[in-house]
C-alpha cells in the first residue's frame, strides 16, 4: 500500500475501481434486460423462488463481495502470472455472468440460460480456488456467489421444466 499525505490513495483507487467493475458488469446486465420482470413474473414459479425484491440486493452484495476479492487478488503482491491467470478467469466468469441475464430474461432461452449457468459455476469455483490460493480472504469471499449461483441454477431448470 502507498501512503500519500495519509492516505491509501492507490489502494483506495485501485478497491473502487475493482468495485466499480464488477458492479458496473450486473448494472449494465440489469440495464439490457430492463423490462423483463413482467415477464418473469408471469411465468410458473417453483415454491421456493424467492420474492423478486430479492434479487437487486443479493446481486448488488455479491458483485461488492466480488470486486473486493479481485481486489485482494490484485493487490497480492502474488506472482504476477499467477494474479494475471486468476484474473484472467475472474474476467470471464463476469462476462459469462452478464450473459446470463440476457439469455435468461431478454431471449427467454431458458434452457440454453440454464447450460450457461453451469459454465459459469465451473467458472466461478475455478475462479474462486485460484483466488484462494493467492488470498485466503479473496477465495472466502467469493462462496456466498458459489452458493447463490448454485441457488440460481436449480431456480433456472425448475422455471425452464415448469415453462416448457
Amino acid at each position: 500500500m502507498r501512503i500519500v499525505g495519509g492516505m491509501f490513495r492507490g489502494s483506495l483507487l485501485a478497491l473502487a475501481i475493482s468495485i466499480l467493475i464488477s458492479e458496473g458488469v450486473g448494472m449494465l446486465s440489469a440495464l439490457f434486460s430492463m423490462g423483463t420482470m413482467e415477464k418473469y413474473q408471469d411465468l410458473i414459479q417453483p415454491s421456493f423462488s424467492p420474492p423478486g425484491w430479492v434479487f437487486p440486493i443479493a446481486w448488488g452484495i455479491l458483485y461488492l463481495l466480488m470486486g473486493i476479492a479481485s481486489y485482494l487478488v490484485y493487490s497480492s503482491g502474488a506472482d504476477k502470472k499467477e494474479i494475471k491467470n486468476a484474473l484472467s478467469f475472474y474476467a470471464l466468469q463476469l462476462i459469462f455472468n452478464f450473459f446470463w441475464t440476457i439469455i435468461f430474461f431478454r431471449l427467454d432461452l431458458r434452457g440454453f440460460a440454464f447450460l450457461w449457468i453451469i459454465a459459469l459455476l465451473i467458472l466461478i469455483i475455478i475462479t474462486t480456488v485460484k483466488f484462494y490460493k493467492i488470498n485466503k480472504t479473496a477465495g472466502y469471499l467469493m462462496i456466498p456467489y458459489i452458493l447463490w449461483v448454485s441457488f440460481a441454477s436449480v431456480l433456472n431448470f425448475a422455471i425452464w421444466q415448469l415453462n416448457r
